[in-house]
């Protein structure tokens, strides 16, 4: 890293948002060009910049900047530039030029001890003279937080954020408890935090520390395992592990947290449940509005259902088993039904036939937790599907759903599809929308991978037996010419798939190392595979999806994302490129979205239709490239098209490679897959059943046969910490007579 002095001489591009700047500076007699985080600095500041020299394939050198100090002009000149140009209210470059004329190398001095000196200065009077000096000391103390954050290893943009939340109060809140950053701040986390502490030599026991901790530890097993709550003695234990200090404290803090509610403990079978509030409430209130729908509609009779059934088959050229019949007469006749089952089972055609049969009672109303899994309905059903989302009308600006108990939706039955994929707090926002008396149809694979974010509803909805269910087992789709379909089926019921059968779709290609799996994925998806399926080259990226176990490794998500951008969308004369720390975006890319963003703005492209929200896995392709304004433009389902600026591409990554987990709800023409060896924890049954059963037409398997059978044989399913079930159980003993 490299350190230089200079003056600034404009600024050619700043985001306020996270003060991300181009600007032009002075170093000695050379003019360059600076980029990078620099909140509130202004034309004539004198900075110290550290960071490195980049050679910009449009723009040439540039200056880098990971940091930066703020250094006072000291010359006359150097001070009339910096007033001129910095912003403070009643002084515009004439009155720069009066103030340091009469002051001279003095005027800052002045503007901070002796402000009153200014009205020495013919046409400044009390009024502005007390104006300048209230806004010259605002932007002190605005410079003056962001250095002193970052002297605490705070990154710029996460420094801007920061101030602009505690103002002038700033250094007193972070030294008083800079633990609190971690609740006040989106994107501080309690390691961020800590190192501050540690800076400021806050104690290994501070009961701010321990606190903060305490809730870190609940808030990483929400986030980053679907947990609900913890046992005690597990979070005690995890919070030691975190802190190493002694257990007594932690346990003294968790005591008093619950005291001061900020934490509920339960009863459990073996240990006390401490949940984070919210995930306590949002528990006991899915429980309670699935009942109360369930309560709302007792069974009733269908004259002439059989019938209507009856002309559904003879339409369709089926015949329905005796278990899909079932089905349908049980979803008539219940105020919640649910329906799971594997590829090839008839869910789609059953659920057809309900449409038909719930549209004679009123409006249906279909959904699905992602837009792909929503496309896909909509494709299956022949009417319109949304996201659960967009269903619930959220709003950016207001900051949640404009349907819920309040504005319910308008419909006689409503009708949601992945719903493995549909977490806690999802599902308490759609329940709040649906009135006591509209009916509710769960679709869903129980066997596949639980959602990404808290909670474990689809298999705790089945686990509790008080919400009527049918699980479809018998294949009819493509049983007798389909392998994916036969294999996915195989491997749940722990047996090796069919390896290389003649003239099917489902492959395998055996390698000795990970860089041979690697390297042989990349030829697959380039070259083998499109000739072989006849694609034309623009066909490869959108017919043929890459689906990895696991991030990292040789034959991981980054590494194979990385290989195939190359391969697919090299670095070529006049295509566009963005660069954002680690990450490199083309013109052409495919990416996807790595966290919602509940206030992204999008734009339909077919009728113009404007809205905001793009969500956590959501797939899509770079359509424009503005270099000079540090902006992408994604168009995601080829019909919504979003503008992302620079502070927003952090949550952009590449996606010609995803995870398992990140293709939930999707469903490609052709799946390839790496399988060479990795932690037992990944690699299980339900994650390779996942992955095939995203596959329309061929799945190719790439690896060792070893691999496949230790995930076949892996059973091992996570537990997730969560107590719907009971709830659903208490709840309907309390409710049903």
């Amino acid at each position: 890293m490299e350190t230089i002095e200079v003056m600034i001489s404009g600024i050619v591009y700043r985001n306020d948002e996270n003060g991300y700047t181009v600007m032009s500076c002075q170093m000695g007699r050379r003019e360059i060009t600076a980029v990078g985080a620099l909140p509130g600095l202004r034309r004539g500041e004198q900075v110290r910049l550290h960071g490195d020299w980049v050679d910009h394939p449009q723009y040439g050198m540039q200056f880098k900047i990971m940091g930066f100090e703020l250094v006072m002009p000291t010359t006359v000149l150097g001070i009339e530039r910096y007033l001129a140009g910095a912003g403070i209210r009643g002084i515009k470059a004439s009155t720069a030029h009066s103030i340091v004329h009469r002051f001279g190398e003095e005027t800052l001095t002045i503007l901070s001890e002796h402000p009153e000196r200014l009205m020495e200065i013919p046409g400044i009077g009390r009024k502005k003279y007390v104006a300048i000096a209230e806004s010259f000391r605002e932007k002190q103390q605005e410079r003056g937080a962001v250095i002193f954050l970052q002297s605490y290893g705070i990154p710029p943009k996460l420094a801007v954020k920061i101030s602009k939340l505690y103002g002038d109060r700033t250094e007193t809140v972070v030294r008083e408890n800079p633990y609190r950053l971690c609740e006040d701040i989106e994107g501080v986390g309690f390691q961020t935090a800590d190192r501050i502490g540690a800076a400021m030599g806050v104690a290994q026991d501070s009961d701010f520390r321990l606190r903060a901790a305490v809730k870190y530890v609940l808030q990483e097993a929400a986030a980053g395992s679907g947990h609900c709550y913890l046992p005690r003695t597990l979070l005690e234990q995890k919070t030691q592990e975190l802190l190493r200090v002694d257990i007594e404290g932690i346990r003294a803090q968790i005591t008093a947290l619950l005291l001061e509610r900020e934490l509920t403990s339960e009863a459990g079978e073996e240990d006390d449940r401490i949940y984070l509030r919210a995930y306590a409430r949002a528990e006991k209130e899915v429980a309670q509005r699935l009942m109360e729908l369930m309560a709302a509609l007792p069974a009733q009779s269908h004259p002439g259902l059989a019938a209507r059934i009856d002309r559904f088959e003879r339409r369709r050229g089926i015949t329905f088993s005796q278990l899909q019949r079932e089905a349908l007469v049980r979803a008539m006749d219940t105020g919640v039904f649910v329906v799971t089952g594997g590829p090839g089972t008839g869910k789609t055609t059953l659920i057809q036939c309900l449409i038909e049969q719930m549209q004679t009672e009123g409006d249906v109303l279909l959904c699905a937790p992602t837009g792909r899994a929503a496309k896909r309905m909509s494709e299956a059903s022949g009417m319109e599907s949304r996201t659960i989302h967009r269903l619930l009308e959220y709003s950016g600006e207001m900051g949640g759903f404009s349907r819920d108990e309040e504005n319910p939706l308008e419909a006689s039955c409503v009708i949601v599809d992945e719903v493995s994929m549909v977490d806690l707090m999802l599902m308490r926002s759609l329940l709040r929308a649906i009135e006591p008396g509209t009916r509710l149809v769960l679709v869903g694979d129980s066997d596949q991978l639980p959602s990404v974010g808290a909670g474990n509803v689809l298999g705790d909805i089945l686990h509790s037996g008080v919400i009527p269910a049918v699980c479809l087992h018998d294949i009819f789709r493509q049983s007798e010419t389909s392998r994916i379909v036969v294999n996915a089926h195989r491997i749940n019921e722990g047996e090796m798939p069919l390896l290389n059968e003649k003239g099917t779709d489902f492959f395998f290609e055996r390698t000795d190392s990970a860089m041979a799996t690697s390297e042989t994925v990349v030829r697959l998806v380039t070259q083998r595979l499109p000739g072989f399926l006849k694609m034309k080259p623009e066909e490869r990226v959108r017919r043929i999806q890459v689906l990895a176990p696991m991030r990292k490794s040789e034959c991981g998500v980054e590494v194979i994302n990385l290989r195939l951008q190359q391969a697919l969308n090299p670095p070529a004369p006049g295509k566009p490129t963005l660069t954002w720390g680690d990450s490199v975006f083309r013109l052409g890319d495919k990416v996807m979205q790595t966290h919602n963003d509940y206030n992204l703005a999008w734009r339909q492209i077919r009728d113009g239709e404007e809205g905001s929200g793009v969500f956590n896995g959501d797939v899509g392709f770079i359509t424009r490239v503005d270099e000079a304004e540090s902006e992408l433009t994604v168009l995601f389902d080829e019909e919504r098209e979003a503008v992302y600026s620079a502070q927003q591409l952090e949550n952009l990554e590449l996606a010609y490679c995803l995870s398992v987990h990140k293709s939930q709800g999707s469903e490609f023409p052709v799946v390839v897959m790496p399988v060479f060896g990795g932690p037992q924890i990944l690699l299980t049954r339900n994650l390779f059943y996942t992955a095939l059963t995203r596959a329309k037409a061929l799945v190719v398997l790439v690896g060792r046969e070893e691999t496949i059978r230790m995930m076949v044989e892996n059973n091992q399913i996570l537990r997730r910490w969560t107590a719907l079930d009971e709830r659903l159980r208490k709840t309907a003993e309390m409710m049903m007579p």
